[in-house]
């Protein structure tokens, strides 16, 4: 099955260096399906907290990919919980389509439940990315790569992340508003990138007139330049 735009980009961003892929909450194992298919070294991990999709999934996974049971795994789990512990080697964590409040929370527990390991985290929330972007920063996280994407009207920032320190990159701080998701390539990627910044000045704008003062978090979003790379 094609993937769509969002899915499809967090899985050009998975590449072959990983010993297991953690695919947590992911539109019902499309994107692990496809990172099957790419024919990667990892083990694929589905992970849910629902029981009957679990049941789902690994009932379509025997079906189409029996001839690969060695490299995938079914956990019917809370993300929270991940056993990367008991698998050695590099580890990617996927998460995506939760609020930023609930990815922060994953990210802190696994962190904090697993300090030895060597851990990568693929993020693609839906809400609340400053706030995220600032606790990210927090647990000294090292930013690989980040990207903007629209996908059926709604914007996208995707954040590959590492906890430990590799070759210095030029965006290796987490900035609370991004920095990489600003530089455009042609017209297209400009004005994906501008409607998805004046949406988010105006969202805060919104929040500033009423129930708190988040103008230093506007005054942040005002100050960002759109840059041709």
């Amino acid at each position: 099955m094609k993937l769509g735009k969002r899915l499809a980009q967090i899985s050009a961003l998975v590449d072959d260096r990983y010993t297991h892929i953690w695919d947590c909450c992911c539109d019902h194992g499309l994107l692990g399906a496809n990172l099957l298919d790419k024919g990667l070294n990892a083990k694929i991990h589905f992970v849910d907290i629902v029981p009957h999709l679990m049941q789902a999934l690994e009932t379509k996974l025997r079906q189409f990919y029996l001839h690969k049971s060695d490299q995938w795994q079914t956990h019917c789990l809370d993300v929270a919980k991940l056993p990367l512990s008991e698998k050695q080697g590099k580890h990617l964590v996927i998460i995506a389509g939760v609020g930023g409040d609930l990815c922060s929370a994953f990210v802190k527990q696994i962190l904090a439940d697993h300090p030895n390991a060597d851990i990568e985290f693929l993020l693609c929330p839906v809400h609340h990315l400053y706030a995220l972007r600032q606790d990210l920063n927090s647990l000294e996280l090292h930013l690989i790569d980040e990207v903007l994407i629209k996908e059926n009207k709604r914007h996208y920032e995707l954040l590959k992340l590492s906890n430990k320190a590799a070759r210095q990159t030029v965006f290796d701080d987490i900035s609370p508003v991004g920095e990489k998701i600003w530089y455009y390539r042609d017209e297209q990627t400009r004005a994906v990138a501008s409607e998805y910044l004046s949406k988010t000045i105006a969202h805060y704008k919104r929040i500033d007139q009423g129930s708190g003062d988040v103008s230093a978090i506007v005054a942040a979003y005002e100050n960002v330049e759109l840059i041709a790379e």
